[in-house]
């Protein structure tokens, strides 16, 4: 049984850890691969982004695999939460051996952060190490194949799409070939995700299922972002985040290629995109439980698309999972709040 989100990929697990209220309106995402790593790329377009170990996903250098990825709030500051991640792994022996000792490890870690600062009302209030540990903790104590909570939670408790709320989202497919593709994302872009012209989210274009809101309450909407906006003052830096994870058994390289491939549904989805105040970024997992067929060099094709989709579907998910917030941070409101709906697409 599937349930449509990153977990669906064997062995993968989600956790999240979230602050909200008293200033705070952050947290952090820790996607933690099988026991053993995954083979682990990184493909960076925008312009301002925050990052910590991506040169070590390079497929001319020598890690091979990762024990887990961390997507966080605070910008540059929040990135601090992987130090607490690294703990949890190294205290299990999980990493990159470097001496004889099976306890003598170095686990890479490779992190990116969300702009999110001020949000909650105080710059101050950002994810550190302990964050960091809360959701790894999260993450190994859910079961295989659990469901993945979205919208305000974890990397997403502060995030924007424009001048609407933004958050986590996830999506899953499984392939006729049996390889699954799974994606989640922290959707916080500069763009937006609505077209002003109909109410229609620009993800759902490419999914064959729009429908468009009726025109009075397409207007109704369009006051009451006016209205928000004249409180929030535009958000300063974004960033998309996204690990696309899979069970095909890939190169470095081909994992490269998916990363860089998935961007494709982020700008499906997000308008404009890939901006310098953007600091979009997609990681990629391979867990390799599934071969792929050797006698067909492009049998990666189809786990490139399924990856573009995937995203794309997730920030969908996110922006409809989110929460409308009203804080001493700013006013966003939530497309449910504004067209109804919301939950899963």
């Amino acid at each position: 049984m599937t349930v449509d989100a990153l977990t669906d990929v064997a062995g993968v697990r989600v956790g999240h850890a979230t602050r909200i209220g008293d200033g705070w309106l952050t947290g952090t995402t820790v996607v933690l691969a099988p026991e053993g790593g995954a083979v682990a790329a990184v493909d960076v377009r925008g312009g301002g982004p925050g990052t910590k170990e991506t040169d070590a996903l390079d497929p001319r250098n020598v890690v091979q695999k990762v024990e887990a990825i961390v997507l966080t709030g605070g910008s540059a500051y929040g990135l601090d939460a992987a130090s607490g991640v690294m703990a949890w792994l190294e205290e299990r022996g999980r990493g990159v051996r470097v001496g004889p000792d099976p306890a003598h490890v170095v686990p890479v870690v490779p992190a990116a952060c969300v702009f999110d600062l001020g949000r909650g009302g105080d710059f101050r209030a950002r994810p550190d190490a302990a964050t960091g540990r809360a959701a790894v903790e999260e993450a190994a104590a859910s079961a295989a194949g659990a469901r993945v909570r979205e919208g305000c939670v974890g990397a997403g408790a502060g995030a924007v799409v424009g001048i609407l709320k933004g958050g986590v989202g996830t999506a899953s497919v499984v392939l006729g070939s049996g390889v699954t593709v799974g994606a989640l994302v922290v959707a916080n872009a500069a763009g937006g995700a609505m077209d002003p012209q109909t109410g229609v989210l620009y993800g759902e274009l490419f999914q064959g299922r729009v429908e468009y809101p009726e025109a009075r309450v397409h207007e109704a909407a369009l006051r009451r972002l006016a209205e928000t906006s004249a409180k929030s003052a535009p958000p300063p830096l974004n960033t998309t985040l996204a690990v696309v994870a899979t069970d095909a058994d890939l190169s470095k390289a081909q994992a490269q290629k998916l990363a860089g491939t998935a961007h494709d549904g982020i700008a499906r989805a997000v308008r404009p995109v890939h901006l310098l105040h953007d600091g979009d970024t997609v990681f990629a997992l391979a867990t390799g439980a599934r071969s792929l067929d050797a006698g067909s060099p492009l049998a990666l094709n189809e786990i490139l698309a399924a990856g573009a989709d995937v995203v794309t579907r997730a920030i969908v998910r996110a922006v409809r999972a989110a929460e409308s917030v009203d804080g001493p941070g700013g006013v966003w409101p939530s497309y449910g709040e504004l067209y109804g709906g919301g939950g899963r697409s």
